[in-house]
């Protein structure tokens, strides 16, 4: 490739990256859904509205301006198409790119900074910046719930079958609950319990419950799933892209606790990104994010799994597992079984 066309590519790539930033702001801040809500406003309207700096905004609307998420007519700004679906409120928001692609940045910035010591400070990371970690939830809700609602439960029979009977669902590292939300409203006879680690992640699940009325159904706790035991057995147990995060320290011990607190014939769903076992693949558009993604799990002290190799531990300890690939084969389920009783 010619020096002056790659180069011309490259400040496309960053001019873009300028974007999503811009955007991240507009997000984050509030100002998209503000402008919805207004229509159209000045600088000095806006102010009264976002309760923000009149010296930030301004330079955020004209910046805001200059790559196409704003209009502007007599003093006024608006929302062109573009902002309008940087909106989180928008059915089909754009919203986790601008969130994912600040968060990368962090990322990038701290695996740069640990590469000489070797140090992975783990999950705390995602909490390093306050403007971040409240977007989090809704940024995977977002991206992943529509897949799971519409192709996942449909195409997974356990759950149909522990529906049937009103079984008890239990999901270990819930986030903000929308994985349990989504199961919840598929499935109306499933009773819910999400578990996590941080106290923000269970304050949102607790509120988007409430809000969809589903709360007689979906409850939730804190803590440290290792160290609860269950009051009654589960009938199936869902790890939500949160297998890999205990997979390298903790496994030992998750793995005899599921067994532990499921009952005889009970399932366990795993859903994880699908990594490759050839690397050429991680070439593919489709793979890229992946493979940075990656990047970012070993500074929280995680890594990717294979889909093999999931199975293999599941079958170590007597769980027959078997798995399900979507999304072109991004992303995998995988589905162990505890065996029932004789």
């Amino acid at each position: 490739m010619a020096h002056e066309t790659l180069l011309q590519q490259m400040r496309q790539q960053a001019q873009g990256a300028l974007s999503l930033n811009i955007a991240f702001i507009g997000v984050t801040q509030g100002i998209f859904e503000a402008f919805a809500r207004l229509n159209k406003a000045n600088l000095t309207e806006l102010v009264k509205h976002v309760h923000l700096d009149q010296g930030y905004l301004r330079r955020w609307c004209d910046a805001a301006y200059a790559f196409g998420y704003l209009d502007q007519q007599n003093q006024q700004f608006f929302l062109t198409e573009q902002g309008d679906l940087m909106r989180p409120s928008h059915p089909q928001t754009l919203m986790p790119i601008a969130i994912q692609s600040v968060l990368s940045a962090h990322m990038a910035e701290r695996a740069a900074s640990l590469m000489s010591s070797g140090e992975r400070p783990g999950e705390s990371v995602l909490a390093e910046r306050s403007t971040i970690l409240p977007w989090f939830g809704s940024m995977i809700e977002t991206s992943f719930a529509p897949l799971f609602q519409n192709v996942i439960v449909p195409g997974i029979p356990a759950f149909a079958e522990v529906d049937q009977h009103g079984g008890l669902a239990v999901d270990l590292g819930c986030g903000n609950g929308w994985y349990l939300r989504a199961l919840a409203q598929r499935c109306n006879h499933l009773r819910c319990l999400g578990i996590d680690g941080f106290a923000e992640n269970i304050k949102q699940a607790r509120q988007h419950t409430q809000q969809v009325g589903l709360q007689d159904r979906v409850s939730f706790v804190t803590g440290d799933l290792l160290e609860l035991e269950l009051n009654e057995p589960a009938d199936l147990m869902a790890m939500n892209r949160a297998l890999h995060h205990v997979w390298e320290q903790g496994l030992d011990r998750l793995l005899p606790w599921m067994q532990h607190n499921l009952k005889p014939g009970g399932y366990v769903v795993i859903w994880e990104p699908a990594w490759p076992a050839d690397p050429l693949v991680l070439r593919q558009p489709d793979y890229r994010n992946m493979a940075f993604q990656n990047l970012s799990e070993h500074v929280q002290g995680n890594h990717f799994l294979k889909p093999e190799e999931i199975c293999d531990a599941f079958y170590s300890v007597g769980m027959p597992a078997r798995t399900y690939l979507f999304q072109n084969g991004l992303e995998c389920i995988t589905v162990a079984q505890k065996p029932p009783v004789v």
